[in-house]
């Protein structure tokens, strides 16, 4: 199966970060929207940027950080965003309604595939967005965590809202998975037969009821559902036992 692509509403979503101090969670960051389709980076008044350390840390993602936009305002990287995500953590004195990521992402992805610009806003590491920050934007996103101790860097942070809105593109893992056929039923029962034969040539039914054991090992077989492949692994299996019972092979090293 071949790799299904990236859709391509998805460059209509920003990450933007408010005031980061640290250039390795610039980099981290960058890493972690490529790696869920995401590609457009705004930095509002990096301390530190561009950044050996950053490059370090973006690995493969370098491109998103060379393709960063750098702005002097957050109302400078919103100026054409139609919905805008503020993350926070602390409880604040706003009217504007919390929702966790789980439940705000349906929204965005559909905004983003009609056209709208959306952006993710993600605060200084250490004092998160401030009260006008917030007030800038029109949804307020916080990610659910152990209420005792909730403490999530800024990458990961990143890595937790894009993965969220990536589970909703559609794109799934079936190009992964290994292309195989379902064995047939026939493939199955030759299989089966096949093992009667070793079974009955190695001893194994001496005291055994040999219709009632091959029952029971047919049941086993047809509920697996068998790959072609692995059918004849164990086909090949059974032809070595035999050789060996035969003595046409030894065993093993003498």
């Amino acid at each position: 199966m071949n790799k299904p692509q990236v859709p391509d509403f998805l460059q209509n979503i920003r990450i933007v970060l408010a005031r980061p101090n640290h250039p390795g969670n610039i980099g981290s960051a960058a890493r972690a929207m490529k790696t869920m389709g995401l590609t457009r980076l705004y930095l509002v008044e990096p301390k530190v940027f561009p950044s050996d350390e950053a490059n370090a840390l973006a690995s493969g993602a370098v491109d998103v950080l060379e393709r960063a936009t750098v702005v002097t305002s957050l109302a400078e990287a919103l100026s054409d965003v139609t919905v805008a995500c503020a993350l926070t953590s602390r409880r604040r004195e706003l009217t504007t309604p919390l929702s966790t990521p789980r439940e705000t992402t349906p929204e965005l992805v559909a905004r983003a595939r009609d056209g709208e610009q959306v952006a993710l806003v993600f605060g200084n590491e250490t004092f998160g967005l401030s009260i006008e920050e917030v007030e800038q934007c029109n949804r307020l996103v916080t990610i659910p965590g152990n209420p005792d101790y909730f403490s999530l860097n800024l990458a990961m942070a990143v890595q937790v809202m894009t993965y969220e809105l990536f589970s909703h593109t559609g794109v799934d893992v079936e190009y992964l998975r290994p292309e195989s056929e379902t064995a047939s039923l026939g493939e199955v029962e030759g299989f089966c037969q096949h093992l009667d034969q070793t079974m009955d040539a190695i001893g194994y039914y001496r005291r055994r009821n040999s219709e009632r054991l091959m029952r029971r090992m047919r049941a086993l077989f047809n509920r697996s559902g068998m790959l072609r492949d692995e059918v004849d692994i164990l086909r090949g299996l059974m032809k070595q036992i035999q050789r060996v019972a035969d003595g046409h092979e030894h065993g093993g090293e003498s």
